[in-house]
Order: structure tokens, then sequence, then C-alpha cells
């Protein structure tokens, strides 16, 4: 699956949605007895996450991207937003300085990565001691999860069984993770999981139209035009007519802390 980040067609689509209560509780959770001034949002799309660290507790963030492209609409997602910078990198070279923030937040990233180690090494270097590192991921398990007209992300892999195996060749297994974890050094490390409310659409068809967009969800650039067409009968079908869509996700997120 290739999919061009600096695209134009990319600029908005990361940047359309705002971050739930149920994973800023979870932040705030992980942040417990913690005083995070700086923090880094690595890979941080439209900047929906940045903002949300905001509404956690963080003072400052600076939002790391690789792609101009969504830069450029993270930028206009987080106007007028001081206490936010953009800024270009990459998960393995920042270009930040090495010891300076509290928290470093990589959200939906690392199944875009071929290895770990490199980013894993940045994220250490950039953290002060005691500072909190924080990989928010789908390991294989939770891309098979049920489909249900919460998670509709499963009926995805319902009428694409072939999409399983993409998911199995791009996903990190949490022992996978862990381990490089252990071997940079971090400490107290923890896997969580959590249900994150996605978007809660007015109807399904906005759902559908963002579906037909591939708005925010990579995997749906593995398919044609055609079967994204498909897509949408399928999910016209299965999901309820006249009613709100509660979009929810299943994720894994490994916290841990720079010894």
């Amino acid at each position: 699956m290739v999919i061009n980040f600096d695209g134009k067609s990319m600029k908005h689509s990361y940047a359309s949605r705002v971050a739930s209560f149920s994973w800023k509780q979870a932040i705030k959770d992980i942040l417990t007895n913690k005083d995070v001034h700086h923090a880094v949002d690595l890979g941080c799309g439209g900047g929906i996450y940045s903002k949300a660290l905001l509404d956690c507790g963080v003072q400052e963030v600076i939002g790391i991207d690789s792609s101009y492209s969504i830069l450029e609409g993270a930028r206009e997602n987080c106007h007028g937003e001081s206490r936010i910078k953009l800024a270009y990198g990459t998960a393995e070279e920042t270009g930040l300085e090495r010891s300076t923030y509290h928290l470093v937040l990589a959200r939906a990233l690392i199944h875009h990565l071929p290895t770990i180690n490199p980013f894993i090494k940045e994220a250490h270097r950039i953290l002060k001691r005691g500072g909190v590192f924080v990989i928010q991921d789908r390991d294989f398990a939770d891309c098979l999860t049920e489909p249900s007209n919460t998670n509709i992300r499963g009926y995805f892999f319902e009428q694409f069984p072939r999409l399983i195996k993409l998911e199995k060749e791009r996903r990190y297994a949490g022992e996978k993770v862990i381990d490089a974890l252990e071997k940079q050094g971090f400490i107290d490390i923890e896997e969580i999981k959590l249900w994150e409310v996605r978007k809660a659409h007015q109807s399904k068809e906005s759902l559908l139209s963002e579906i037909k967009q591939r708005t925010g969800r990579s995997i749906l650039h593995a398919l044609s035009d055609h079967e994204i067409e498909e897509l949408i009968d399928y999910l016209d079908v299965r999901l309820p007519n006249n009613e709100p869509v509660l979009e929810q996700d299943c994720w894994t997120m490994w916290k841990a802390v720079k010894k």
C-alpha cells in the first residue's frame, strides 16, 4: 500500500475530527502525578491530538510530521493556539534538542515505519529523565475485532479479507514494541487497551461520505475507487438507517518512562 502523504488531497484528511473524552481520560490517567510542561506529538498529522494534549494539562506542544501538506492542514486546524508549534521532521530525526521534553506521543505512527528501533531511540534522546513515552497503535489482534455498528472498521475486513494480510504485515506485535522499549533503556512499561471514540456521526450518510474520501483511514488507500464504492454499498446495508453512528476503534497504548 503506497500513500502519498504529501498529496494535496491529504491536507485535511487528518484534521477533521476532535479527540474524544475517552482518549483524553486515558492520557490523563497515564500522566497522573506528572508535571508535563513540554510535549512532542510525533507524527502529529492534522494536529487533532496536539490540541487534545493541551486539554490534558500539557502546557506547550510541538507537533512534528514528515508531510508538508499535512502540516499545512495542521496549521489551519491549530490556528490561533500559540501553545502549539508545528515543524517538519521524521520519526527517526526530529531535529529537536536532546533531554528537553516531558512527554512524547506517537499516535497511529508505527505501522507506517519499516522498523521501530531508530524511532524509539530518537524518542529516548529528546525526553528528559523521568519523561513519559506513549505509543498508540493497533496490534494485529486489535485489527481482528469483530465488526459491529460501532466497530465500523471490522466491516472493511469482512468485505475485503485481503486487507487482513496487509494489516498483519504492517502491524507490530506488542511483544516486539515492549522488547524495543526495554532494549533502549525505558522502564515502567505498561500495555493498555483502549476503545477510542473516533467520531460521533449524525447519520450513516456522514460516515459513508468520509469512507468515500478515505478520510483519516490509511488502509482505505489499498482499495480502488470501485472497491470503495463496493464498501460503501456493503456498509449501507449493514448499518441502520436514520440513526447516529458512534464510531469506535480498538487500540493498544504502550507507556514507558525514561530512566
